[in-house]
């Protein structure tokens, strides 16, 4: 089995770039399954029309991470639509589900969304925990890791604890793509960040001019999209559906 994970979605015109190229990309790398970074499509959060856009485009699982709630009309929107995942390690009375699992090519597909604790402005509880907790509690033939966190130790050390207990993690939240896609020594597929879908020539998805005034210290503005040519970056993971173990990270 072949999972695509996509790098965040950055702005609403990323969106309509992945109305016209998921599917396609999708198809011509033999993808089963897709899971997409959405929590930075409105700028700071989701609405549940870009959720169900992003679903159109070919996803079919959205993860959130930090900016979860940036867009509040999400919430209601978030308890009904199991497909579409918070990070698991939030407090349990916020709305929404950390996990879900999905039938895929004759096998159980779980999908889970952390959020890591380093350098971000929101605590979670620990996500290594939550890990745990996922792999004690929920059965499943294949594991999907989406951790969405500032650090990258952070990241590899949650991969290195789930080497060989499941399919592949990949780290999400930094919006450049790294040069890590491997496979770990007991089978794990992995990648320290995907990277994002967004404005090619832009600071993460910004104009690059408002990036350097903040750097600068000038007065703060309303940061705002890069125009120009957009990209998605992504990982293909090809996963052996008899140990639910990675084959290859490309």
């Amino acid at each position: 089995m072949k999972i695509l994970a996509v790098g965040d979605v950055v702005g609403r015109r990323s969106i309509e770039y992945l109305s016209k190229t998921l599917r396609r990309t999708a198809a011509s790398l033999g993808a089963d399954f897709v899971v997409v970074n959405g929590e930075n499509a409105s700028g700071v959060g989701l609405t549940p029309d870009q959720a169900w856009r992003i679903y159109d485009a070919g996803a079919d699982v959205v993860t959130l991470g930090n900016h979860t709630f940036g867009n509040r009309q999400i919430c209601d929107y978030l308890d009904d639509q199991p497909n579409i995942l918070r990070p698991l390690n939030y407090p349990a009375r916020q709305p929404g589900h950390g996990y879900t699992v999905v039938d895929c090519c004759g096998k159980t597909v779980c999908v889970c969304d952390l959020q890591g604790r380093v350098d971000l402005n929101y605590i979670p509880s620990d996500p290594l925990a939550a890990a745990d907790w996922l792999l004690k509690n929920v059965k499943a033939d294949l594991y999907l890791v989406d951790f969405h966190a500032e650090a990258t130790s952070e990241k590899l050390a949650m991969g290195y604890m789930l080497d060989g207990r499941i399919s592949a993690l990949w780290g999400t939240h930094t919006h450049v793509p790294t040069a890590d896609a491997m496979v770990l020594p007991n089978g794990t597929g992995y990648v320290t960040d995907l990277g994002m879908t967004g404005p090619k020539h832009s600071v993460l998805g910004i104009q690059p001019k408002l990036s350097i005034a903040k750097f600068r210290g000038d007065l703060p503005s309303r940061y705002q999209w890069a125009d120009g040519p957009t990209k998605m970056e992504a990982v293909l993971f090809t996963i052996d559906t008899e140990t639910g173990l990675c084959r290859k990270a490309e």
